[in-house]
């Protein structure tokens, strides 16, 4: 049995591996496509973002509402674009995301609950409209969350934190999709949203003795509106 274990495990992450494989080569596989036009070139944009977040949330099959949370600090992203034309390009790169979002526990009006991940994700995506301006652009993301962190709060005081790396309470990725509309200097505003739960509803821990499993009963895929900033284009200040 333990022998059995030990191969789904390792099959596991041969699996994740090899997801994280062909992402990357879907990626420098488009942006290695062929000039497609004079204007045909890269380029890179860095900035941050502000984000509100919320949950589409489930908890023993009941739906709970959720608390906006704003997290201005740390998003980070650098992309590298290229852009077939005057109207059309593709964009992929590197992202730093601090993700989560806040409820109140059923039955209690007393205990509040905060979740975040920091997530740092792959996006690939496609621009439309005019690229020296605004224009729409829409797209997937890999993310890996890398650190995971929980508060409770009783009578808005808080009575427990705790901080991991790499915890198991988490999926080892998430799935999101996003869209948005950049204007004029680099301002944009986006929506995200995550198709994958945010926690391992498998996750199991021991406490006083007994192994549970708390997320069991959780269903939270988290959604949100997102100010983001291209601070540099190149080496170069936007502002």
């Amino acid at each position: 049995m333990q022998l059995s274990a030990i191969n789904l495990y390792l099959t596991f992450k041969y699996q994740q591996l090899s997801t994280m494989k062909s992402l990357i080569i879907s990626i420098l596989f488009l942006l290695s496509v062929p000039a497609m036009a004079q204007s045909d070139r890269f380029y890179t944009t860095s900035g941050g973002e502000w984000i509100f977040s919320f949950a589409d949330l489930t908890i023993d099959g009941e739906q709970q509402g959720s608390v906006l949370r704003w997290s201005p600090v740390f998003n980070l992203h650098t992309y590298v674009h290229r852009d077939f034309s005057d109207n059309f390009g593709v964009y992929s790169g590197l992202g730093f995301r601090n993700v989560g979002f806040i409820a109140d526990v059923p039955g209690s009006d007393d205990i509040r609950k905060k979740f975040r991940t920091y997530n740092v994700g792959i996006p690939i995506g496609i621009k439309i409209g005019r690229m020296n301006s605004s224009f729409f652009h829409f797209g997937y993301e890999f993310e890996v969350p890398f650190n995971y962190k929980e508060k409770t709060f009783e009578n808005e005081r808080k009575t427990d934190k705790f901080n991991v790396w790499f915890s198991g309470r988490t999926p080892t990725f998430y799935h999101s999709l996003h869209a948005g509309i950049q204007f004029y200097r680099g301002a944009n505003l986006v929506f995200r949203y995550y198709l994958t739960n945010f926690f391992n509803k498998g996750f199991t821990e021991t406490v006083d003795g007994e192994r549970k499993q708390p997320y069991e009963n959780f269903d939270a895929n988290v959604f949100y509106f997102g100010l983001s900033f291209n601070l540099m284009k190149d080496r170069s200040f936007i502002y």
